[in-house]
């Protein structure tokens, strides 16, 4: 029986060119590819799959660990969904929906985040280097699928202030895909593990602060 293709891996009508190229110099080709108002979904997946899951995973990722349009992390979450699925079964291939494919996304918006992070990620990417690679390939990528699916649902909640570090921990892990460094996956778990637990806290505290409120507010009004 044949065993799945792993998920992050290239695809076979393009991207080989793109294996190993820093995800900087990806980057700064989408900015070049994009140069209108706006770009659909669709348009930013089929532009991205031959690049594998990482990239899209990094595309999604970058505007969560800026400050950015409020909601978006709600809307790039559930983008963020179908790569994560696709991982955890397997598949190289990615498929959404035709009304997912139909949203409209800023491409200025996207040009900006890409301007600032790509300063940053050049700083970075000498240390990241393919490494212990068999904990980027399937079916470890099984495991990588369920902790993006988690950090997902999590941006998709209504959480002020919660996308940063998600969004950071989603951004190591495409990083890690893309240049097969399984060291930097391996720190992808407690960064998943303290965006967990930040998003609790902030939660609990948020909570807090607003009975809180309430309380006074009665207490002046009684």
């Amino acid at each position: 029986m044949d065993m799945p293709v792993p998920a992050p891996s290239a695809d076979r009508h393009g991207a080989s060119e793109d294996r190993g190229r820093p995800a900087s110099e990806l980057l700064e080709d989408l900015i070049q590819a994009f140069p209108g108002e706006s770009v659909s979904v669709g348009e930013l997946i089929d532009r991205l799959d031959s690049r594998a899951h990482g990239m899209l995973l990094l595309v999604l990722a970058l505007p969560m660990c800026v400050p950015n349009v409020p909601g978006i992390s709600t809307i790039f979450g559930v983008l963020m969904l179908a790569p994560a699925l696709q991982m955890v079964f397997g598949s190289r291939r990615l498929l959404v929906p035709k009304p997912v494919r139909d949203w409209q996304v800023d491409c200025s918006a996207l040009r900006r985040t890409f301007n600032l992070a790509i300063p940053s990620l050049k700083r970075v990417e000498y240390l990241i280097r393919p490494r212990w690679s068999r904990l980027t390939r399937f079916p470890v990528t099984i495991v990588v699928g369920l902790q993006t699916l988690l950090m997902a649902l999590v941006l998709i909640l209504p959480i002020p202030f919660a996308n940063w570090p998600p969004g950071m921990t989603v951004a190591m892990t495409s990083l890690a895909l893309l240049q097969r460094d399984g060291l930097l996956m391996l720190l992808t778990i407690p960064a998943a593990i303290a965006s967990v637990a930040s998003v609790y806290l902030g939660t609990r505290v948020g909570l807090a602060v607003i009975d809180n409120a309430i309380q006074w507010i009665s207490g002046l009004l009684t």
